[in-house]
């Protein structure tokens, strides 16, 4: 009996060891699966993410393709009004160079017997007469860029000049205006020419923009470094809107309707940059304007200027 009982447990061991090797082999068979499983979606998750970064890398490259074709067409469309810029410069140079050749000489020859308050009206309109001179050769300068005709420039002294010119005009006669540019400031190299018509250009925008009553201040200072000067024309008007203000330096941009060119600030920033300088707006509707122009301090000595004339 002993022995028919150790027979059934030696059977039962033995049935129990296959049944845990059997079982063993199951797990191991199920271990390696899930680790295969696993590996598996460990592959498929890379490939996903391999895709969705490849797929990124294309819609940034489709988005520089049409930044890319945005700025090529916003500069055929540029280049398309330089030409039309070129044309109006030459027209508007021989439409007005005749008559404005008459009044001068007729107003040389009025000078020649005037005095006193006289002489002085005179010879501000021969000082007008030579702003729009070089206002059409700026045109001209704009459209077909030339080389600079440098001279020593006072900066102070020539915002005072502009002020005198520009005072007695009726958009100015209502505003007050402020020249606080340091005395003592030195000297630019720059083409006075264009740097007068700047800085009319900002005076004029600016008085345009100013209720009466308002005030208009150019500043200027050196910078640290001491290689560049940074003038300052800053307003009480009413601003500019956000959505304008990136515009405001395109050819033809205005928002004067019927009473503007669009020309001005483009004109303006063209001078700057041929300078190797930079123009600067910041505004705020409803608390003024404040455009700052940086022109660099050229240590070159500075270039004979040529003769003011009227443009041919």
């Amino acid at each position: 009996m002993s022995q028919l009982l150790a027979g059934i447990g030696t059977g039962v061991c033995a049935s129990a060891l296959i049944v845990f090797l059997l079982l063993r082999n199951q797990l191991r068979q199920l271990q390696q699966e899930l680790s295969a499983a696993k590996n598996l979606a460990a592959l498929r998750e890379r490939e996903r993410d391999s895709a969705q970064q490849e797929l990124v890398v294309r819609l940034e490259q489709e988005r520089e393709l049409e930044r890319q074709r945005l700025q090529f067409n916003s500069q055929l469309s540029d280049f398309e009004k330089y030409a039309s810029l070129a044309q109006l410069a030459l027209g508007a140079a021989h439409e007005i160079n005749n008559p404005l050749l008459g009044i001068m000489s007729h107003l040389e020859l009025e000078l020649r017997d005037a005095d006193g308050e006289d002489r002085y009206e005179i010879e501000q309109c021969i000082d007008g007469v030579r702003r729009i001179s070089s206002a059409i050769r700026g045109l001209m300068d704009y459209a077909r860029p030339g080389q600079l005709t440098l001279t020593h420039l006072d900066l102070h002294l020539l915002t005072a000049q502009t002020f005198e010119f520009l005072g007695n005009q009726p958009l100015f006669r209502q505003l007050e205006l402020r020249n606080c540019i340091p005395e003592d400031l030195p000297e630019i190299a720059a083409d006075k020419n264009q740097i007068s018509q700047v800085l009319t250009n900002l005076l004029l925008n600016a008085a345009q923009a100013t209720p009466p009553g308002g005030s208009i201040t150019v500043t200027a200072e050196l910078s640290k470094s001491g290689d560049s000067v940074e003038l300052r024309v800053r307003d009480t008007g009413t601003g500019i809107a956000p959505e304008v203000l990136p515009h405001v330096f395109e050819p033809f941009f205005t928002t004067k309707r019927g009473t503007g060119t669009g020309l001005g600030l483009s004109i303006t920033r063209n001078y700057v940059l041929l300078h190797g300088g930079d123009i600067q707006l910041q505004s705020v509707p409803g608390s003024g304007t404040t455009v700052r122009v940086t022109l660099p301090v050229l240590k070159t000595p500075a270039v004979a200027p040529r003769l003011q004339e009227v443009v041919a």
